[in-house]
């Protein structure tokens, strides 16, 4: 691993062509980072990634080995995306030669969502925030705030906290046991109160 001159890290093997990387990101072996791609600072981007030119990636986020961010993929803050997970960004894939008119189709990982490892994002979807997705999961829908969802295709499977253990029901809430946080129901899933 050696210092870039700049202010992240990044092993000798990494392609690093943008010029927006944040302070104290760290880029690992075999990684290639596209001119106008967008990341973060205090990031961690594991081996054999490659992070497309128009995708944005926001602070503290930890990308797993051999996760391709595509155009159109956007990544809040405090997002863990596990190894081999799966983003798409072509509603309608076809070759060039028989589709020309490529349709960009944009994903939003919101805050601190942990998505696991060989999950499945369909593009055009938004991931609330604190949601997880379980491993192996496909999401073909939007995932609300505070849920876990799992299976093929992804189903809501309980409700999470901001500290990731799941939630209990209490009255007219849902609380955490182990940190004691408590939510309410709303139009996005859950909110914290």
């Amino acid at each position: 691993m050696k210092k870039n001159k700049k202010r992240y890290f990044a092993h000798k093997t990494a392609i690093i062509e943008s010029n927006s990387i944040g302070n104290n990101t760290r880029i690992w072996a075999y990684v290639h980072v596209m001119k106008g791609a967008k990341i973060g600072k205090n990031c961690n981007i594991g081996n054999g990634c490659f992070i497309e030119a128009n995708s944005k990636i926001g602070d503290n986020v930890v990308v797993k080995n051999n996760v391709s961010i595509w155009d159109g993929v956007e990544i809040k803050n405090n997002v863990f995306v596990g190894p081999n997970a799966v983003f798409t960004n072509d509603l309608k894939p076809r070759v060039k030669n028989i589709k020309p008119d490529f349709e960009l189709s944009k994903t939003l990982v919101n805050e601190g969502a942990s998505l696991g490892a060989n999950c499945t994002i369909l593009s055009d979807i938004v991931i609330g925030k604190y949601s997880m997705i379980g491993a192996g999961a496909v999401v073909t829908k939007d995932v609300p705030d505070f849920t876990l969802v799992t299976g093929v295709p992804a189903k809501h499977h309980s409700y999470v906290c901001v500290c990731s253990k799941l939630l209990k029901a209490k009255a007219n809430s849902l609380f955490c046991v182990s940190c004691k946080r408590r939510y309410v129901k709303n139009n996005k899933g859950l909110k914290l109160i």
